[in-house]
């Protein structure tokens, strides 16, 4: 397998792609410290200062925490994996690589962890350019627990990513043509970064609707929104990154909504959560990430292995 992982990785770093993608990670840093420039100014100076670099959005751009969940990621994600298969099928490679002494599980297994490891390296690179001019810019350093945020942070960027490079390895293995296993992923992405938001509406207004327009009504409404939306992985990623590097829980939704369903909202202060209680919070949106990359590498590791390979 690691000859597979070296194969894989030697292609990326050598091939036209990952310098077409480590440009955009130069463009997606510098859009995000010109969105930190245009709207740090206007916040507040106590809490977790240096967390801000990674939430604050522009007039016009979006936070770096916001794009990474909606666009980086994903994109980078289908774009290392979905001919990572049938690429080799296409070219009549994949059966010259299973004639040697290779084992066929060493393939899809070292395919997605020389993506994962791809894919690591550029959210790590963006984390650190950010981090290191917005600490120029700020001039605030961060301490020991924004540190361990922003690792935790991290790894819970790969775990998003892992999602979606097992997403299209998936639809490699599935379809023969590159073509379609492209369309067939950007179709899912699209569906859960955009038409999501649209919909849940639309059925938490019939499951759950407002008629007498009275608190409960609302808060039953919103939760069952805020349910539906978080069958998506884009939904779950935003809500633990937020949580992580802003962690005031009453500017979230899941935090507002509970003070409001609890009656305490009155009486709660904007304290920022520790990182314990942040970790608490996120937990079961972390374990659903994990849940959902393991079931799309399971499945399209269990029909890689029972699939015919014919020389061509």
């Amino acid at each position: 397998m690691t000859a597979i992982i070296r194969k894989e990785l030697a292609d990326y770093f050598t091939g036209i792609r990952v310098p077409v993608l480590f440009l955009l990670v130069l463009l997606a840093s510098g859009a995000a410290l010109f969105a930190v420039h245009q709207g740090i100014r206007g916040t507040a100076s106590e809490g977790f200062v240096f967390l801000r670099l990674f939430t604050t959005a522009g007039n016009i751009l979006p936070s770096l925490s916001s794009f990474m969940a909606l666009f980086f990621v994903p994109l980078v994600g289908i774009a290392l994996g979905f001919d990572a298969v049938n690429s080799e099928r296409s070219g009549g490679t994949l059966s010259r690589i299973l004639a040697q002494p290779v084992y066929r599980d060493s393939i899809i297994n070292g395919k997605f962890i020389a993506g994962i490891f791809t894919l690591g390296i550029m959210v790590a690179t963006i984390l650190l350019l950010v981090a290191g001019y917005g600490l120029r810019m700020i001039g605030v350093p961060p301490n020991a627990e924004e540190v361990i945020r922003i690792f935790i942070y991290l790894a819970l960027t790969i775990i998003y990513g892992a999602f979606w490079v097992s997403l299209s390895i998936l639809f490699s293995v599935l379809f023969r043509r590159i073509a379609a296993s492209l369309l067939v992923t950007v179709a899912i992405w699209l569906f859960f970064s955009f038409f999501m938001l649209m919909i849940a509406p639309a059925i938490a207004n019939g499951l759950a609707p407002v008629v007498g327009n009275t608190q409960a009504e609302i808060l039953r409404n919103a939760e069952m929104q805020q349910m539906i939306l978080r069958f998506s992985p884009n939904t779950l990623f935003g809500e633990a990154a937020t949580v992580l590097l802003h962690p005031v829980i009453l500017e979230t939704n899941m935090g507002l909504i509970g003070a409001l369903a609890s009656g305490q909202a009155a009486y709660m202060i904007d304290n920022p959560l520790n990182l314990g209680q942040s970790l608490l919070v996120i937990w079961p949106h972390l374990t659903s990430l994990v849940s959902l990359s393991v079931i799309c590498f399971a499945i399209s590791y269990v029909v890689f292995m029972r699939q015919e390979v014919r020389a061509t």
